[in-house]
């Protein structure tokens, strides 16, 4: 039998992060019409195994509001409910929602975020899909992270959050040591700081008066990819819905102040600034919809190094925080656009090509000759890049909504018909060198060594899996250059 210890530790049950929540609604809801009584809807709980039913418009079949069965006993014992009132009397009118289609990693930190145990989900004209509970998704509240998330949520000021922030990071390391997958430990970290980044954004924003217009802040790099580790700096963006075009850059200019204040915070709370300025409080990346759908247009239709650059970063984007709509219509709009576009992936395939795994002709490694770190290798550009740029080139050309590097790999390797051995295989191999990576970030004091792995401080067992996992790297581009004919 397995310990508390151990079972916080086990690889998430109920699948990727990157999985849509489609595919996690097993049953369909019990659904009842406005005027049903409280009888009526008790009597039929008690027939099936449900614990909450959704009230729908008998006429337009919208989803109305979720009633639970904790909350029915409630009102019936405690506030003089009559079994005879209509349900929608008694119901939560407006519930927590999400399009059936979006990633199971939102509605975990939706449902964390809200405190709640029901989530709906709907159509793309709104229709009920089905129902989510916590027993559908598991996963975030895995190793401890129960007291976590309501530390996060109680946090009043930015000095509150810096200690939350560390403690998810000496939790997470301690999680890793005691063998977590790599995978789960990724979901659970970006879990916590997409809680993190949600909350000191609300904490932010309660400083401004900003547009009454729609807007999200958005995530790009590893964060975007459900990837961070234990050495990330900020890749973010802001997207705002102007009412005009007229409006545009008035509304940038209203948008701007408040996205500077929000990167400042986070810099505070130990996510550092982005080198290369990918930062919402950059103009250039504080944009309308249409600026942005503009911006990946150009990009497709112009792949020069520049673009090929941008689409390493910018084409993980997922929404973070504020209206999600707008985020899921561009990302709808990009997966339906990019496969046409050949002459942009034959660039992306020569870009993901452009390094070789670290291997040499007899089987050795190989060197980048860094005058400052001699005799390691670069875990970030020589190891996991190369999967992480074939899995996006892959889910674009394949219209993939998918953007963890591991979901990419297994959904391009479904829609290609490869067998799930190799997939299983490419995947496993990213992971290993993700587990290197973060071994050497959580021993390294130095920023610029943090992916820098010696060989010879493995042990032989590691060396060999090492050079196992860039095999798999160099099969992977092999089949890169026969697509494309390089």
């Amino acid at each position: 039998m397995m310990t508390e210890s151990e079972r916080e530790t086990q690889p998430n049950a109920s699948g990727p992060d990157d999985a849509s929540l489609r595919a996690l609604a097993h049953n369909q809801p019990l659904v009842v019409t406005p005027a049903t009584t409280l009888r009526e809807t008790l009597y039929r709980i008690s027939q099936g195994r449900e614990d909450a039913a959704v009230i729908v418009d008998d006429a337009t079949g919208l989803p109305l509001g979720l009633v639970t069965l904790r909350e029915m006993l409630h009102v019936i014992s405690f506030e003089g409910g009559d079994l005879e009132d209509p349900v929608a009397v008694h119901m939560v009118g407006a519930p927590l929602t999400l399009a059936a289609d979006a990633p199971s990693h939102r509605a975990k930190v939706m449902m964390a975020k809200q405190g709640v145990g029901h989530l709906l989900l709907t159509e793309s004209d709104g229709r009920l899909f089905g129902l989510i509970s916590p027993a559908d998704l598991l996963g975030l509240r895995a190793g401890g992270a129960e007291a976590l998330i309501a530390e996060i949520g109680a946090a009043r000021d930015l000095d509150a959050m810096t200690v939350a922030a560390d403690r998810v990071r000496r939790r997470g390391a301690e999680l890793f040591h005691a063998g977590m997958g790599v995978e789960s430990l990724c979901q659970w970290m970006s879990g916590l700081n997409d809680l993190i980044g949600m909350r000191i954004v609300e904490l932010i924003e309660d400083e401004f008066e900003l547009p009454p217009v729609p807007w999200c802040w958005l995530v790009f790099g590893s964060e975007g990819r459900l990837e961070q580790t234990f050495a990330t700096d900020q890749d973010n963006g802001l997207l705002f819905v102007p009412p005009d075009p007229e409006s545009t850059e008035a509304l940038r200019e209203a948008f701007l102040p408040f996205a500077q204040a929000v990167n400042r915070a986070l810099h505070h709370c130990g996510f550092e600034r982005c080198r290369g300025d990918i930062m919402a409080g950059n103009p250039n990346w504080c944009l309308s919809a249409a600026e942005w759908q503009q911006r990946f247009a150009d990009w497709l239709w112009t792949p020069d190094p520049e673009a090929l650059l941008h689409s390493t970063i910018f084409f993980d984007f997922r929404p973070l925080y504020g209206s999600s709509e707008p985020v899921d219509r561009l990302r709808a709009w990009l997966i339906a656009e990019a496969p046409s576009h050949g002459r942009f992936f034959h660039a992306l395939a020569e870009l993901a090509l452009g390094a070789a795994p670290p291997l040499g002709w007899a089987g050795q490694f190989t060197f980048d000759r860094n005058r400052d770190f001699p005799h390691t290798i670069d875990l970030k550009l020589q190891g996991a890049r190369y999967f992480m740029d074939a899995a996006r080139l892959w889910s674009l050309k394949h219209g993939i909504w998918a953007t963890s590097t591991a979901e990419r790999l297994r959904a391009a390797g479904e829609a290609r018909g490869r067998r799930r051995e190799d997939t299983a295989a490419e995947v496993e191999a990213f992971h290993l060198i993700q587990r290197f990576r973060i071994n050497q970030q959580l021993q390294s004091k130095d920023p610029d060594a943090v992916n820098r792995v010696d060989p010879d401080d493995l042990n032989e067992l590691h060396r060999l899996m090492l050079k196992e996992a860039f095999r798999q790297a160099r099969k992977l581009q092999t089949r890169l250059r026969q697509e494309f004919g390089l």
